[in-house]
């Protein structure tokens, strides 16, 4: 006797019927499809064993149901996209929704790269640079009056050039007389520090450092002989010419400050009037009783209400009054 072969659900004989296997089991076509068929997507019917299943995440459609939304052309085996969960051709995609080039004005397809910044799209061969006109990609670029360029032809074309070095500023320059410098080009013209962020002055339109410029070119206080660099507008005595710095201008004798006094020289030195009165005889003992020469004639005049009285000079031509002080980018 021949053994029975049976649906395993509604257990009718399967004996030349078609049927399908599930788990090793065999079930009737009908059987089959109402228990196990997917729902088509877009006519909500099952989809026989008889007929293709397309299906695109977790949603099936009967191969005749698989149809553009819009233009309702078959989307069998050509690209598609989504929106709002509607199945949309690449051309009506775009036209609906794809970005415009900035550039060419077309249709950015789906699928293929585009290049962004601030709100626009374009075509990556789209994307190029202004002056050159090769393609930007994903090199960097610098934006400018709402075009883009590379930054070797932004530099070529817009950057400042270092008058010393001639090549471009990028970052970190310094302006001095209305010329534009790399902070390490911009040194003291003896000592070659870098002037950038510190004070300095300039003579025949060559800058130094303070130390360097006081030690070149700065008059010698002949009291302590060291520069008089009239820095932050400080003050100094000239007289025949000799200078002082403010502190330095006093009697020899007694050390009392002589700046807007009268006083009187002896040699080299300088008196106050009130010591060489009172006490004539500062002059060095083994002098002769004589007093010198200019000190008489000094005193003679100081007797008759002369004698020397200088103003307090701000400023002199050999000594820096202004200093200028740059700071670049970091």
């Amino acid at each position: 006797m021949t053994e029975r072969y049976d649906c395993h659900y509604c257990k009718e004989s399967l004996f030349g019927k078609k049927y399908v296997l599930r788990e090793d089991n065999p079930y009737c076509v009908k059987c089959y499809e109402s228990l196990y068929s997917n729902t088509c997507e877009e006519c909500k019917k099952p989809i026989g064993c008889n007929t293709r299943d397309l299906s695109y995440k977790d949603r099936h459609w009967h191969e005749d149901c698989f149809k553009c939304f819009q233009c309702k052309r078959s989307l069998v085996d050509k690209p598609f996209s989504t929106k709002d969960d509607q199945l949309l051709c690449t051309e009506c995609y775009s036209n609906e929704y794809s970005s415009k080039c900035h550039e060419c004005k077309k249709t950015i397809m789906p699928g293929s790269r585009k290049m962004e910044h601030k709100g626009n799209s374009w075509h990556e061969t789209c994307f190029t640079c202004k002056r050159c006109q090769q393609p930007i990609g994903t090199k960097s670029f610098i934006p400018k009056e709402n075009q883009n360029f590379c930054v070797p032809c932004y530099e070529k074309q817009f950057a400042m050039q270092c008058v010393h070095c001639k090549k471009p500023i990028t970052t970190g320059g310094v302006t001095y007389r209305d010329q534009p410098w790399h902070k390490d080009c911009f040194l003291c013209t003896s000592c070659k520090q870098q002037l950038s962020g510190q004070r300095f002055t300039s003579r025949d339109d060559f800058a130094y450092c303070l130390n360097c410029f006081c030690n070149l070119y700065a008059k010698k206080c002949a009291s302590c002989t060291t520069p008089i660099s009239g820095l932050g507008g400080s003050k100094y005595i000239s007289f025949e010419e000799r200078q002082w710095h403010n502190d330095c201008f006093n009697c020899k004798k007694c050390s009392v400050s002589l700046v807007g006094r009268g006083f009187l020289t002896e040699r080299d030195d300088i008196l106050c009037p009130e010591f060489a009165v009172s006490e004539p005889r500062c002059v060095d003992e083994e002098d002769d009783d004589e007093e010198p020469e200019s000190l008489r004639i000094g005193l003679e005049r100081f007797a008759a209400g002369g004698g020397f009285s200088l103003s307090v000079t701000p400023a002199d031509p050999f000594v820096p009054s202004g200093f200028f002080t740059f700071s670049g980018p970091d």
